[in-house]
């Protein structure tokens, strides 16, 4: 049977995929609200919690390809990705918890240097853990199989399935947190983000584990074992992508929104839990979005999407600035604008799940083609460190600017006490709606040098398809390997 008409992934194992995702998502999808936990719920002074996350984010930029060198050069009869997914669920899933446990296991010490440490530990090792999950966890999309096609719905159904279950952890959170500020539930905050912290935990053990343990990697590794530098080399050699790198690590710029956004539903709005009125919608809409994508991809290329995302998230962000100006704390204004403005965001945040997963897919083969090595490691690391970095420094701009605006926390006894400028809302308003999506335009200009599009696209595929046979025999001892 010619290529295109196999399937070599089946549904219960992408099934088992995408719920490897939402059990790793779970946990991960709490980093929209670390700003807010270390400052708020922790007590720890904002400049060094904006120094700790900025520090350690850029840590992670050398971490990640470090690791996905590492990986690459992994050699066993499982594969070089899968003993990573057997092995870190556990520990990842322990680092979670004391990681968010913090304000507890440390409620008796009165020292902030100790509480500084502490911070610096805990966010370290589980960061660290996350890599080494994350890493060859979105390597296996591309090494599952050589089909396209079969890549395309094994991403799909990964982001799908990690929408739908991964994001209740951040739903939980913020009920559990306004019903506990208004003394509907009978918890503490720092309660509060320790049992999300153990439920996360049961997710990653139970969900996480799936990938190790049902997935296969069926794109055969050349035979050399590659050097860890010479993989590191990969994000130098591969153009494409280095401009995807590039691209990625200026559209940081536009995550800025999404740390304000935790502040405007804390401070402006005061109701956490209006984010989920907000985004139910939109999120709801994301799912039929995973049915368009392939329509959507037969009208346009990759770059093309691309740009057609960045521009149209820009356009209505100023729209919804304008006219919230002046109505910022209105609920009979916001709430509809805001619904409005998710619902169309939801579109292209489902494309953005997609697509660059795809993109750097493609980078992978075009390097093979190029050089006859695969490095799912070094180049899904970039899918890790940039969305670290993303969040890192986003969370370390947002934390920054705050006392700049007027936002800053002191406590009297177990009260938490929050002051405000005159201003500060309006600011706050205006990170989380407008200043990130306009400046983040600039993200899109290194994807004018992205050429893995049209007939070079094409050939590459049809070449990989002969070369991959021969790989095949030449692993197994010239026997053939379907």
């Amino acid at each position: 049977m010619a290529d295109k008409e196999k399937r070599y992934v089946s549904v219960k194992e992408n099934l088992a995929y995408g719920f490897a995702n939402a059990g790793q998502v779970f946990g991960y999808n709490l980093n929209s609200y670390y700003s807010l936990f270390f400052t708020k719920v922790f007590l720890i002074p904002q400049k060094a919690v904006s120094r700790m996350i900025l520090l350690l984010g850029i840590w992670d930029t050398i971490n990640d390809p470090i690791m996905g060198g590492i990986i690459d050069k992994t050699r066993t009869r499982y594969g070089k990705l899968r003993p990573y997914l057997l092995i870190v669920p556990i520990p990842l899933a322990i680092a979670t918890v004391m990681l968010f446990s913090g304000p507890l296991i440390m409620q008796d010490v009165k020292s902030i240097t100790a509480k500084i440490v502490y911070m610096y530990l805990s966010y370290f090792v589980w960061e660290l853990l996350y890599t080494l999950g994350d890493v060859p966890f979105w390597g296996m999309s591309s090494a599952i199989s050589p089909l396209p096609s079969d890549r395309t719905r094994a991403i799909s159904t990964a982001r799908f399935i990690s929408s739908l279950i991964g994001g209740f952890s951040t739903t939980i959170l913020v009920l559990m947190m306004d019903g506990s500020e208004n003394n509907i539930i009978s918890l503490s905050l720092p309660e509060v983000f320790c049992i999300i912290s153990i439920i996360a935990a049961c997710f990653i053990i139970c969900l996480f584990s799936l990938a190790g343990i049902k997935c296969k990697e069926r794109v055969v590794q050349t035979v050399k074992d590659p050097s860890v530098l010479a993989g590191f080399k990969v994000l130098v050699k591969n153009k494409p992508l280095f401009m995807i790198v590039i691209g990625n690590v200026l559209s940081t710029i536009i995550a800025i929104s999404g740390a304000f956004e935790t502040y405007y539903y804390a401070e402006v709005i005061n109701l956490n839990s209006l984010k989920i009125v907000i985004t139910l919608p939109g999120t709801i809409f994301g799912f039929v979005t995973y049915l368009l994508i392939p329509k959507l991809k037969k009208r346009l290329d990759n770059r093309q999407i691309v740009f057609l995302n960045g521009i149209t998230r820009a356009v209505v962000s100023v729209i919804v600035f304008l006219i919230g100006m002046k109505h910022y704390n209105d609920f009979k204004v916001v709430v509809p604008l805001l619904l409005i403005q998710n619902f169309i965001f939801s579109f292209f945040n489902t494309i953005n799940l997609v697509i660059p997963t795809e993109m750097i897919a493609d980078t992978i083969d075009y390097m093979e083609w190029k050089t006859g090595e695969r490095n799912e490691g070094v180049s899904f690391s970039v899918l890790t460190f940039v969305g670290k970095l993303t969040g890192s420094v986003a969370s370390s701009v947002c934390t920054a600017i705050l006392p700049i605006i007027g936002l800053t926390y002191s406590s009297s006894g177990a009260e938490r006490i929050t002051m405000k400028g005159d201003n500060t809302d309006l600011w706050i308003w205006a990170f989380f709606t407008l200043i990130p999506y306009v400046i983040g335009l600039v993200a899109l200009i290194p994807y004018f040098f992205y050429d893995l599009t049209g007939n070079k696209l094409k050939k590459i595929r049809e070449d990989m398809e002969i070369r991959r046979a021969e790989n095949s025999r030449a692993v197994s001892g010239g026997a053939s390997n379907e």
